[in-house]
């Protein structure tokens, strides 16, 4: 079906003939796996970044992603249907640009786009017609069409004639083996129709399913109402396992008797704090939206205010199970069983592993951490803490005075590896009490 645009016409014949270049600003957790999934469709992808290394790596084909198989890689990038550079000129180039930079927080917790305008500049000063443009990254409702459209408009072209802009939020899960990038849903959201249509035929010849929604600002809503369901769950689990270990009662048994009601509940867990870059991160984009309207987002706001805090409540039961055994925290060693966000996967970004180990040191307690897939911490934006992985054993478990359990990783479900340890603090409900070893939930 032909549309009132020329260069939409044009520009959908070349999606469906696969001679569509699709470009990716940011090749990380988002951008990566994205690219492949274009590559792996047929596609030929230009991939951006800033990271010289990470260029290099994908030019010689190997994945600095632990989830991510070397193999997709090296078939992408070794095999000609991808190309990783650090010149944007290239922008030119493609067809479609999708943007997937990081949307942090700054020091009061106020969202900084800074990425996003510096890339949207990038874009619009070689904007060519028939351009589609897609913003992936998560951000509050609005973004699209208040910082990138004005950009990308300025030098005088008219968006849904002569350029497109959409936006399509990343719904990455790092080692979900049951769902992947190119199965999860993707929603397109565009600021006006031509965009929307461009946006949602360009997923279509690559995922297994789209879902179009009326505009930009919804499928950035959508995104962030994603974010803000789990947030607020795990802050109402993690406040339960705290009021419930007041009154002696395990929360894992509580939510374990709770689940098997077949209608009208879902199990979320506590632990040691939020991980990752979505659920720390995302629901203070729109606090901070809804507040410029006039509008408190006081719900959110409390549960990041609970989970903020579970690292220093993790710290003080420690501090209480090694008093319990007579032993002051100042001079004891402590191993941090986890410096992943979640089990299985090498990704650290914003794990409450560091503000354990950060909590116990400042307290005066020699720290190590111990996981397979973190060979070496990271700086990150608040700690520096230089240290390298012990290995996962029984021999070197015995070393020390507690070991908290703060990532469930398949390694520490081993019961061999806790034998002759004496106190555990466990977040995650991995390990079990024994007459030897005294397990405090945490």
């Amino acid at each position: 079906m032909s549309s009132a645009s020329p260069r939409l016409d044009d520009l959908l014949a070349r999606i469906d003939e696969r001679t569509a270049v699709v470009g990716v600003v940011g090749l990380g957790y988002v951008g990566l796996p994205v690219a492949l999934v274009f590559a792996e469709a047929g596609f030929r992808v230009v991939g951006f970044d800033r990271d010289a290394e990470k260029v290099a790596s994908l030019e010689r084909g190997e994945s600095y992603i632990g989830h991510l198989d070397g193999g997709r890689v090296s078939a992408a990038f070794r095999g000609g249907r991808a190309a990783a550079t650090v010149g944007f000129d290239r922008l030119a180039t493609c067809d479609a640009v999708l943007v997937c930079v990081p949307t942090p927080l700054g020091t009061h917790r106020e969202p900084d786009l800074s990425f996003v305008r510096e890339t949207a500049e990038a874009i619009a000063a070689r904007l060519r017609p028939g351009q589609l443009v897609i913003l992936v990254s998560t951000t509050y409702p609005g973004t699209t069409r208040e910082e990138l459209l004005p950009r990308l408009a300025r030098g005088g072209l008219r968006s849904g004639e002569e350029f497109f802009l959409a936006y399509a939020p990343e719904r990455e899960d790092p080692g979900n083996s049951q769902f992947t990038t190119k199965t999860v849903p993707k929603l397109v959201g565009g600021v006006d129709a031509a965009s929307a249509r461009a946006a949602t035929a360009l997923y279509e010849a690559a995922f297994d399913a789209v879902v179009p929604v009326a505009t930009a600002e919804v499928a950035e809503a959508a995104k962030l109402l994603e974010n803000i369901f789990r947030a607020v769950n795990i802050a109402l689990v993690n406040e339960l396992k705290m009021v419930l270990d007041r009154m002696g009662i395990d929360v894992w048994e509580v939510i374990a008797a709770a689940k098997t009601k077949p209608f009208g509940f879902m199990p979320f867990y506590p632990g040691p704090g939020l991980g990752g870059h979505c659920i720390p991160l995302d629901p203070f984009y729109l606090t901070w939206k809804a507040a410029e309207h006039g509008v408190w987002a006081r719900f959110i706001e409390l549960a990041g205010e609970i989970n903020s805090a579970m690292p220093r409540y993790v710290v003080q039961k420690t501090v209480e199970a090694l008093n319990a055994e007579g032993r002051s925290v100042r001079g004891a060693r402590v191993l941090v069983l986890g410096l992943s966000y979640k089990p299985d996967i090498g990704d650290d970004r914003e794990s409450p592993s560091y503000e354990l180990v950060a909590g116990l040191r400042q307290l005066g307690a020699e720290v190590a951490y111990c996981d397979p897939h973190i060979p070496a911490t990271q700086r990150t934006r608040k700690h520096d803490l230089g240290l390298a992985s012990v290995p996962c054993s029984a021999d070197e478990f015995a070393r020390y005075d507690a070991l908290v359990v703060a990532t469930a990783h398949v390694e520490f479900r081993d019961p061999a590896l806790y034998e002759r340890v004496g106190l555990v603090v466990d977040c995650r409900n991995v390990v079990a009490p024994a007459a030897s070893r005294r397990v405090v939930r945490a």
